[in-house]
């Protein structure tokens, strides 16, 4: 084929996408449920230009006609143990605690819903494609210590639904670990980063990637420094053309933090229910 042609494919390609992208909508379920297009939400007066510097998908500073989250919801709080389930047409779902959003308005990370227009198309994604219509994206993220997984594209759905605790209790430690065991701080960080994608024990929403518990832990197959490895990079111990698991650098997961993280596995492979 000749690279003309290659490009005037690609480009059409990229348009189609975003054409499909542009007629889907968003639900929006908190106190009753409603669905916006794009276009009702680009019509909105509230819809700005906002400028994110270190985009976590795409690594750079980005452009975006985006509306401020808490502005869409149009709710000021949420009780302690409620939270905003974000779910995407891919299998991701996002988790975040009313405390995050809703906590001390002086310096707090913005949270916005960024909104792909058919002018200005965002890039594809490796492994992920086209990532629109819907994104959510921070500004000022370490105002609130805002996660790598807490930044979900292709968003069909936003709503408020009790805390994980409370609707799967058998991903919980148990009350005899002790309250400064890094098997605790491993449950907080596995929530966040890691049942975005996966389930443990049959508890969780998300669908992209398998049980981490059921039928077995990967601590019980994986060694510690392979296991470490895989999280870091998942190609460095093993590849396939699908797959979708992406690396954790240390900005996304810190050592202490992976290790708490591979303790609290490790205790949930004696704890399969």
């Amino acid at each position: 084929m000749k690279p003309g042609l290659k490009h005037v494919l690609a480009l059409a390609s990229l348009m189609l996408a975003c054409a499909s992208s542009m007629a889907a909508s968003l639900v929006i379920n908190v106190g009753g449920e409603r669905s916006l297009s794009a276009e009702q939400l680009l019509a909105r007066p509230d819809a700005a230009t906002i400028r994110v510097p270190n985009d976590v998908t795409f690594r750079r500073t980005m452009t975006y006609r985006a509306v401020p989250l808490r502005a869409l919801l149009g709710i000021t709080a949420m009780p302690a143990d409620k939270e905003l389930q974000i779910t995407a047409t891919d299998g991701f779902v996002t988790h975040l605690p009313a405390k995050l959003l809703f906590g001390e308005a002086r310096k707090r990370a913005e949270p916005w819903l960024a909104i792909e227009t058919q002018d200005e198309p965002w890039p594809q994604v490796l492994n992920s494609g086209d990532i629109g219509p819907f994104y959510l994206v921070w500004v000022d993220p370490a105002a609130s210590g805002i996660s790598s997984e807490q930044w979900p594209f292709k968003i069909d759905a936003i709503r408020i639904a009790p805390t994980l605790a409370a609707r799967w209790p058998q991903i919980a430690v148990g009350k005899n670990v002790p309250s400064n065991s890094p098997i605790r701080r491993g449950q907080s960080v596995f929530a966040t980063q890691c049942m975005v994608c996966h389930k443990i024990n049959g508890a969780g929403d998300a669908s992209m990637g398998p049980d981490l518990n059921r039928p077995h832990n990967p601590t019980e197959y994986f060694r510690p420094w392979v296991l470490k490895s895989f999280i870091r990079d998942p190609k460095s111990i093993r590849a396939w053309a699908d797959m979708k698991m992406p690396g954790f650098d240390k900005n996304a997961i810190s050592d202490s933090d992976l290790d708490a993280v591979i303790a609290y596995l490790g205790y949930m492979a004696k704890q399969k229910k």
